[in-house]
């Protein structure tokens, strides 16, 4: 699921941004600051991803459908900071939001925007991705935010329910807090950390075959381009679109803030994500919803604690569910390990010398054959696909 990401507005002017001892951040020039890969729309990925830059106790979960059940079963594991959607994006449709004829659906000016909603202009191309999920952690409420300053001040555990931001993201908060937006945007182009995180999930072979693709697109107009946006709840009651190819922000509706429970706000933006996807036609069925969770261990190990204190018996059978259940999370982020691994290894080499002895030993001709038929095969069928739905 590597898609190709549309052109960013106005590309950072190649800056990034140290610490010069005094507390002060400082801007400097730097050569690698648009160089950003695409990355695979993947929970895997993703929340490796953010762990990289420090990030604790928080994960990404997949969503497969916008009903009542698939979100109450996302809640059932804790709180959700944010989603993040993954759409065919058309520059045509003002970045693929619709017909902005309603007011509460233009974007937000700087005046408007509330003080402390962090949205940031993607100035980078190939950065969407990273930067709608800093979008929902830079936007976590106060209260479910431990950061790294007063990291020691409490045990950062899983019984703190909190996020710690560490040390790259708590930076970037605070140095960016005063920017305006396609500053901000510039200072996550120029961050190397948060660039060389992103990129580690590209194999080795990726920025030729980026080069590769952009010389297509070139030539195919026609490719299709994908971006990710964040919704996130906000302190002032309302939920919000970050959209980096939007001026600001998108204020989408009210919920009942205050509450504890993440459905109210959940619920706002299922409708405006339905809305979005009812634009497009029937047959588009490529879109990617992830939520931004607390670490699904969290609370089965907060679970066992409490039964720990109870002294329930180890026989006990919410006891045994609730290990089995810690077994089964644990198995998914080794298994998470292994297809990263599998992400960043360079295949090139090995594909290489299986042609090499293919042809050695005579088989590739009737191989290549073989394959050539199956793929002329594959696009009749899809041709005759396409043109059945026309025709409905």
């Amino acid at each position: 699921r590597f898609y190709r990401a549309p052109i960013a507005e106005n590309p950072p002017t190649n800056v990034s941004y140290h610490n010069n001892g005094c507390g002060n951040y400082l801007l400097e020039m730097s050569d690698q600051s648009s160089n950003w890969c695409t990355i695979e729309s993947d929970p895997g990925v993703f929340t490796s991803l953010i762990e990289s830059f420090g990030v604790q106790n928080a994960e990404l979960s997949e969503l497969w459908s916008l009903d009542d059940d698939s979100l109450g079963q996302m809640l059932s594991g804790g709180r959700v900071y944010g989603l993040i959607f993954l759409f065919k994006w058309m520059p045509d449709t003002s970045s693929s939001s619709g017909e902005d004829g309603a007011a509460h659906r233009k974007p937000l000016t700087s005046d408007e925007t509330p003080p402390k909603l962090f949205f940031a202009r993607q100035v980078t191309t190939n950065a969407c991705a990273t930067q709608a999920i800093l979008s929902v952690l830079l936007n976590v409420d106060e209260e479910s935010l431990v950061t790294e300053e007063h990291k020691n001040d409490v045990a950062v555990d899983c019984d703190t329910k909190k996020i710690v931001l560490g040390s790259t993201l708590g930076a970037l908060k605070s140095f960016t807090m005063t920017f305006p937006p396609d500053l901000r945007g510039e200072a996550i182009g120029a961050s190397d950390e948060i660039r060389s995180a992103h990129n580690s999930f590209a194999r080795t072979d990726a920025f030729l075959a980026e080069e590769s693709r952009n010389r297509a697109s070139r030539d195919d107009e026609k490719e299709d381009v994908f971006h990710f946006v964040a919704y996130v709840p906000h302190e002032d009651g309302h939920v919000y679109e970050l959209d980096g190819l939007r001026p600001g922000p998108i204020q989408i509706g009210k919920f009942e803030s205050g509450n504890t429970n993440d459905m109210p706000w959940l619920t706002v933006a299922r409708t405006a994500i339905q809305e979005r996807i009812e634009r497009f036609g029937a047959s588009e069925i490529k879109f990617n919803l992830m939520g931004l969770v607390q670490d699904r261990r969290c609370g089965i190990r907060a679970q066992i604690a409490a039964l720990d204190a109870a002294g329930s018996p180890h026989d006990d059978e919410q006891r045994l569910e609730a290990h089995a259940a810690l077994a089964a999370e644990e198995e998914k982020r080794e298994q998470w390990k292994i297809e990263n691994d599998r992400r960043r290894h360079n295949y090139l080499p090995f594909c290489v010398e299986l042609i090499r002895a293919l042809a050695g030993s005579g088989k590739m001709e009737e191989l290549t054959k073989k394959a050539t038929e199956r793929t002329v095969k594959r696009r009749k069928q899809a041709q005759a696909f396409l043109e059945s739905k026309k025709g409905m």
